[in-house]
This record gives C-alpha cells, structure tokens and sequence, in this order.
C-alpha cells in the first residue's frame, strides 16, 4: 500500500497534488510520503513483537536526512555499509548504538570513525577484516563489538546481481567454517562476539530461502554457544520484496515474516536485528517526469521524457520494472497502445520500458513511475553533465524540497582547473 493515489482525475502525494509540485519545483523530481514510511517502518516492527529486538532502516536504499530522521523518530536503527553514511546517520541524530555497520570492504578510518561516534556493531565479513579492526580498536583503547556474517549457501531466488547468500557470492564466511573463526574471533582482545549475521539477498518474493537460512543460523547458534559463545544477538538482514507491478502475486508480508523468525529462531532468546531498506523506502516515492516529444519511428513509437537513466538506473541495470501511469488519471475506457518510454540520455540503454501499454500522452504531460523510492537518488548520476533531481518529502497537505536540483554553474565550480590550463 502506499499514498499516491488518484483523486479528481489527479495523482496526489498524500493530500498534495503531484502537479503542484511539479509547477514548484520542475520536472524530473523524486517525491515520498511520510504516511508510506511510517506504515512500512511501523508493520516490521509490529511483527517482531513481542521479540527483543531492532528493526534497522538499510540506508543504501535511501539516505536522504529527512528520510533518515523520518524513521530515526518512529525509533528506527540504521544499517551502513560505509563512512559516508555513517556520518549521514549520525548527522540525522540517530544514536551509535543504533548504527550496524554493514559491508565486506570496511577501511580502518571508516573503523575508527564509527568506534569514536559510537556503534551498536560491526557485521564482520572476513577474517582479514576481523584482524583489522582488533588492531584498530586496540590502538584505541577500545573492544568492537561485533557479529560475524556468515553464508549459508542458501539460493535467494532473485536477481543474480543482487544475491549475497550463495558460496560464489562475495559476502560473509563459509557457514562450514563459522566454528573455526568464532573461535579466532575470541581470541582477539579487541573484539567481542555479540552475535551471528546473515543476509541472503535483495527483493525475496517466497519465504522458503529465510527458513532454510535461518534454520541453519538456529543450528549454528546453538553449536557457538556448545563451544562457549554468549549468542545474544542474531541479525538477519534485510531482502523482503516489494511489489513492483499492480497484480496479484504480492510478495509476503512483514507480519508472515515476523512469524517465520518467531518460529525458527524465537526460542533461542536471542535479541533480533532485520535490516529492510526496499520494502520501507520503496514504495514510499515515485519520480515525475514531462513528456519532451512523442516520436513516430519505424514499426514503434516512442515517448521521450525528461527523467532518464541517470536518474534512474535500475531500467538499465536490472531490467528492473517500474509501473508508469499518467499524472492525470486517463477517462474510463480510454484505448491504450504499446509504445518505448525513454529517457534523452546519449545511450540506447536509457530505455525505461519497451512496448508498455500507455494511453495518449502529449509534450507536457508528467507521468509517474511508481515504486522509486528505494535505490533511485541514491545511485543517480551527473552523466551527460545532467543535474541531480530534486527529492520531496510529502507529509499530509504540506511538501518540501529535501535535496535542491543544483544549477550548472554549481556543477561546474566543483572541477578544479591546474595552474597550466590557467
């Protein structure tokens, strides 16, 4: 579910129509809803209850501040998979012991930076990276709590380049391994082992890949704690799928989620950490983008609008899908016809959709794709020397622009010319 919504023949944000916005702030933009943020946050955290636990906003999906105090406030943690948006987590007033530090190439400055703000723990995913940060922390007088992530070599079922569960995977140790390196683990004065972290993947749409993860972490908690480990606390990533398209097979719940970990793992007593980013974030923003020129071409059509892949590269990436409807809501039985939405990106791969039915659209127009609220700003681009769209945070019958399009003179003043070009 979200809250953008046709009302009077208009998509509105909320209570604010999406052209209004668009006569504010120009096209192409990323627009979210405060109502969305706070119903997904609130539905993960619902479903872990009564279990101790943490439910962590995954920031690479979206780490605007507004999004990030957004959540912070309902009492969200934050997972980080690097300095910058450590420093962005802590500069929206989240806690450091809130933060999970995530990711497989973590710097001894991105240590000691979190180890001097403060940090819940770091999700250690190599023994090279578990020997780092015991230097670090002992050359600073202090211990690093960690969990160390292991891969249980379980089949996501998901996009090939966004699974992280399988043994050719990059992420996490051997699971056949876990003893051996909880044991080095110990052995290092400047750790301490809090728990075991795993995560398997990105847009899961079955439950059936988390139980056989998750029984296997069952397994080794109770193995770890047989050797003499204190497993006190299990984080189990993130992945749940959000629907990307309007049919009808909807991917599970957060409260059938919640009930898989309460059945697996609910009798460990352990503390429980989820990481979701697309499921919050997701289906919390769409992007808006005009109608340039519509273009009769040999055999297809196509509608050229002005967002384009630099705005959003997941089209190009994944050949991901994203639901495009019109700003004004077409009249019932309006014929559609099959046509190319593209962006004007100087690459064939700006392509959005192939032959999707549209209605009639004209140069003007807007259009929303809908969906765009997770991993859209965040992995945008300058290419073509194309500014960076502004981002908006609807709540209610108010908007505000949370990250301003900058001018080309801006973009430009950040090249440095060399004393001899001078």
């Amino acid at each position: 579910m979200d809250h953008f919504l046709y009302r009077d023949g208009a998509l509105f944000a909320e209570d604010v129509p999406v052209n209004e916005i668009a006569a504010s702030v120009g096209t192409p933009f990323y627009c979210y809803s405060t109502a969305t943020l706070t119903r997904h946050f609130r539905l993960f955290d619902e479903a872990l209850e009564p279990l101790d636990h943490l439910v962590c906003f995954a920031m690479k999906s979206n780490s605007n501040q507004a999004i990030l105090k957004t959540l912070a406030e309902l009492g969200a943690g934050m997972d980080v998979v690097s300095g910058g948006e450590y420093a962005r987590a802590k500069a929206a007033g989240v806690p450091g012991d809130r933060i999970v530090f995530s990711g497989v190439g973590k710097t001894a400055t991105e240590m000691r930076a979190a180890l001097s703000g403060g940090i819940r723990q770091f999700n250690v995913e190599s023994e090279p990276e578990m020997e780092l940060l015991n230097a670090v922390a002992l050359s600073m007088g202090v211990v690093a709590p960690v969990a160390i992530r292991i891969n249980p070599d379980v089949d996501a079922r998901t996009h090939a380049k966004i699974a992280t569960g399988k043994s050719e995977n990059k992420f996490g140790i051997p699971i056949a391994r876990a003893k051996e390196v909880y044991a080095r683990a110990a052995a290092l004065p400047g750790l301490e082992v809090t728990g075991i972290d795993v995560h398997i993947g990105s847009q899961l749409t079955e439950l059936e890949p988390f139980e056989l993860a998750y029984k296997k972490v069952a397994e080794l908690t109770q193995a770890l704690r047989a050797d003499g480990h204190e497993i006190r606390r299990l984080d189990l990533g993130g992945g749940l799928g959000i629907p990307y398209t309007r049919s009808n097979e909807a991917p599970p719940l957060p409260s059938e989620y919640g009930d898989l970990i309460k059945r697996t793992l609910g009798h460990l007593g352990c503390e429980v950490e989820i990481e979701p980013g697309r499921l919050i974030s997701g289906n919390a923003g769409i992007m808006v983008s005009s109608v340039i020129y519509v273009k009769n071409g040999e055999g297809r059509d196509f509608l050229i609008v002005d967002g384009a892949m630099n705005d959003l590269v997941r089209p190009s990436m994944y050949d991901a899908h994203h639901d495009i409807i019109p700003v004004r809501e077409p009249a019932p039985g309006t014929e559609q016809a099959p046509i190319d939405i593209v962006g004007p990106v100087c690459e064939s791969g700006d392509t959005f959709a192939k032959q999707r039915d549209m209605p009639p659209l004209a140069s003007g127009d807007l259009v929303a794709f809908r969906s765009a609220g997770a991993y859209g700003a965040v992995m945008s681009s300058e290419y073509n020397s194309r500014p960076l769209i502004p981002e908006v945070l609807v709540k209610g019958d108010q908007f505000a622009v949370i990250r301003p399009r900058p001018t080309f003179d801006e973009m430009i003043s950040r090249d440095n010319i060399p004393e001899w070009l001078l």
